[in-house]
């Protein structure tokens, strides 16, 4: 991914935090030459491996869990809140539109999880994160164990050891103070829950590092 200097970021904090947060991810192999990507929910384990593991299953009828035979390297992109931006936004004229947005991408090479147990664990931490804000949460527990191992058998699972992370912030680093404090006053003023995200973020982007216009 190309990343310019200002909107690189390398601290796993932030990065995890994304991606827990937006952990509805697009994970991308090949086969045979051809790219696959498949849209599904990851569990983020941080502590597991040197720099965290990604849990997730898809569809056993999708081919895509095959690609991973190879042993080739998989990207999971993660992407979170993201907004065009004006340039009547902008003090400094003349000046072009533009987007904001914060992604990361995690590689890793994709290995399937065939013990039972393993896979019915994997799938109770991907419940569990998803039902604890509900007022009366709902758990795997509640299925009949027969019902539980039908369903396992018609799904693939697999965990992606994180090698490398790369982080992109693009948060008008690059403008100067009243710009970026400008970008983020139009974004927060919108109806869009979507921009008013980008607004949050370019805010606390302001707070940590206003200096790096």
């Amino acid at each position: 991914m190309y990343i310019p200097r200002h909107n690189r970021v390398e601290d796993e904090g932030p990065l995890f935090a994304l991606m827990e947060r937006f952990s509805f991810a697009t994970l991308v192999t090949v086969h045979d030459g051809a790219p696959l990507a498949t849209h599904l929910p990851f569990v983020l384990e941080r502590d597991r491996g040197a720099r965290g593991t990604l849990l997730g299953h898809m569809a056993r009828a999708n081919e895509q869990w095959r690609s991973f035979a190879s042993g080739a390297e998989a990207l999971v992109i993660f992407q979170a809140e993201h907004a065009y931006v004006s340039p009547t936004c902008y003090e400094d004229q003349p000046s072009v539109p533009t987007w904001n947005y914060m992604v990361v991408h995690a590689y890793g090479v994709p290995r399937i999880v065939e013990e039972s147990g393993r896979v019915t664990a994997s799938l109770r931490q991907l419940v569990d994160k998803h039902q604890r804000g509900f007022a009366e949460p709902w758990a795997m527990e509640m299925l009949p164990e027969a019902y539980v191992a039908k369903m396992i058998r018609g799904i693939v699972a697999f965990e992606i050891p994180i090698t490398r992370l790369e982080g992109k912030f693009k948060l008008s680093q690059n403008r100067s103070v009243e710009d970026r404090r400008q970008v983020a006053e139009a974004l927060a003023a919108s109806d869009d829950a979507v921009e008013r995200g980008v607004a949050d973020a370019m805010r606390r982007d302001l707070e940590r590092s206003p200096e790096d216009a």
